[in-house]
């Protein structure tokens, strides 16, 4: 967590005091939740200089057979790829976004062998189309999916249980999920379609309660963090960590 945090780039929410401090301590609490669902941890170092690098999903897309080093956006973030492809190296081959794509891990909603991507400010058509061709030897599809109202693709819709996405419907069309099924987040609660699902449970903000009603009354399991001081900045529960089975397939 890089004490310059509130630094951050920010498009779509106003700028307001963070609490480093404060939201330091959210994201160990968060760790420590990963850890007790049974993940193994691994902290990238730590990088002073770069407020944005707590939120590690946007630098890599991970899949069994291989990790997408991305290449952000915002210019300012392109730094945070080089810790990612040295721990990731351990796990998968790697292979890259060039110039002149651009594609933020945040764009990506990876449900099977069909990856959406949202076109957006921070994910090109290059950088779609190089993911594409990345990912076709290995019978992917990879979908480019308009969107609005937020910074990334999985602000708006995320995956909370085989075949059910949590969408945010004012911003992205759930028809462009290949006829999923899907829930609404409460229309008071526009943020609150961004949900983490590890293994069986999904980690979800304690800010959005009415979104959580209407999970648990499907089925979800449920466990909820405060990630307030992170919100602030654009992030939320999947933006802080790359969740992934440690052994590469074959």
């Amino acid at each position: 967590m890089s004490p310059s945090l509130a630094g951050c780039e920010l498009t779509h929410l106003p700028r307001v005091p963070i609490d480093a401090e404060r939201a330091r301590a959210q994201h160990e609490r968060y760790e420590s939740l990963l850890s007790a669902l049974g993940c193994a941890v691994v902290r990238l170092p730590s990088a002073p200089a770069l407020p944005d690098a707590v939120f590690v999903e946007d630098t890599a897309v991970v899949l069994p057979e291989l990790a997408v080093v991305t290449r952000p956006g915002a210019a300012s973030r392109r730094a945070e790829t080089a810790s990612t492809a040295a721990a990731l190296a351990a796990h998968r081959p790697l292979a890259f976004i060039e110039e002149p794509g651009t594609l933020d891990g945040g764009d990506v909603l990876r449900t099977g062998k069909t990856l959406r991507v949202g076109v957006s400010g921070r994910s090109n058509a290059s950088g779609i189309e190089q993911l594409r061709a990345l990912l076709a030897p290995f019978g992917y599809t990879v979908e480019a999916i308009p969107f609005s109202g937020c910074l990334h693709l999985k602000s708006a819709v995320t995956e909370v249980a085989p075949d059910l996405l949590l969408v945010n419907p004012s911003w992205v069309d759930p028809s462009r999920f290949g006829g999923a099924r899907f829930l609404a987040v409460d229309p008071a609660e526009p943020h609150g379609a961004n949900a983490l699902l590890v293994g069986e449970t999904v980690v979800h903000p304690e800010s959005f309660p009415r979104t959580r009603a209407r999970l648990e009354a499907c089925g979800v399991r449920i466990e909820t963090i405060d990630v307030s001081e992170l919100q602030k900045a654009e992030g939320a529960v999947t933006c802080c960590s790359l969740v992934f089975e440690a052994a590469a397939a074959g």
